[in-house]
């Protein structure tokens, strides 16, 4: 098949690919040390929570219930209620319900958090890009970044500069991602540096979309390499999967499958069926493939039917299904 792959968009805290999960936000306060701000817990306040225990409420695997969560927390924490919001965008977004997202964007306070601002701005590119709207997503993630740049909120920066990779292309989308990396890399905040293996990984694959298959490999492995230092087995089986799914662009068909036949192993959404369906074509097996291909259908057709950029990968897989 000649279908490219899109880049993943992850954070510190889960992963999105087969085993996905999006979260990001923190309510901090800014302290500035060495000249380059610092991001710190603010004190904790009964009605509020902490930006890691509102990502802690929902997963990209289960928007639905995070929804139910999200909600039930507006609630009980009526001072996080600006965050709350943004989150719950998300997850409705994630749903295909746009209209209703918007809403809840609309609900923030006009004078939020500065953190709040950023938040907006991504949360707002996100539902455009999730949309289909990729071009006018830019916009949104380009004002994230300059208020993350000028407020020095080092991970929400990252974040920006990250999506900015993703709905960019060729050359752009190389130099947001090495610009993320660099951010990263340079930040004095935990949670920006653990932005290097997604941001590899997205690297890799802007490299891979370009035609570039060894400098992917050599890419996705770094990440591989970043992972392993994790110890989280989900984070490692993400990029062995991309690193697998060069080899077959490089006709290295039999080093791929061996990855992704291990990788089947594991609970997975999808992905990894549909590449095994792949390789078994190329490889001269197609009666071995059709149920592969099935399989990945009936994995992948819940997320993907709901997302327009990735409509479109369904229809081939039912059809090498049969």
């Amino acid at each position: 098949m000649g279908r490219t792959d899109p880049a993943v968009e992850w954070n510190d805290a889960s992963v999105q690919w087969f085993d996905e999960s999006i979260l990001r936000t923190e309510r901090f306060a800014t302290a500035i040390h060495g000249g380059e701000a610092l991001v710190t817990s603010m004190p904790q306040d009964p009605n509020s929570l902490t930006g890691e225990e509102i990502d802690a409420l929902w997963s990209i695997r289960d928007p639905v219930n995070g929804e139910i969560k999200l909600k039930k927390a507006l609630t009980e924490y009526p001072a996080s209620a600006d965050e709350l919001h943004t989150q719950i965008a998300r997850s409705q977004g994630l749903q295909g319900r746009f209209h209703e997202a918007w809403e809840e964007i609309a609900k923030v306070s006009t004078t939020p958090h500065e953190v709040v601002q950023i938040r907006v701005q991504l949360e707002s590119g996100r539902l455009k890009n999730t949309s289909g709207d990729t071009k006018e997503s830019q916009a949104h993630f380009l004002k994230a970044f300059a208020l993350a740049k000028q407020g020095h909120f080092d991970f929400y920066a990252v974040d920006a500069a990250h999506m900015l990779g993703i709905v960019s292309e060729g050359q752009e989308s190389i130099q947001w991602n090495e610009k993320a990396l660099k951010l990263a890399a340079n930040s004095k905040n935990e949670r920006a540096r653990k932005w290097r293996g997604s941001l590899l990984n997205n690297l890799g694959w802007s490299y891979f979309n370009m035609g570039d298959f060894n400098t992917a490999l050599v890419t996705f492995e770094s990440a591989l390499e970043f992972q392993q230092t994790t110890g989280n087995p989900v984070r490692i089986r993400i990029p062995r999967w991309a690193v697998a799914r060069c080899l077959r662009a490089l006709k290295r068909y039999d080093e791929a499958f061996a990855i992704q036949n291990d990788l089947i192993q594991y609970p997975e959404q999808g992905y990894v069926s549909e590449e095994l369906g792949e390789l078994l074509l190329v490889m001269g097996r197609p009666d071995e493939a059709k149920p592969r291909f099935r399989r990945a259908y009936e994995l992948l057709s819940p997320s993907l039917s709901s997302d327009p950029n990735e409509r479109t990968r369904l229809a081939p897989l039912k059809e090498l299904s049969q």
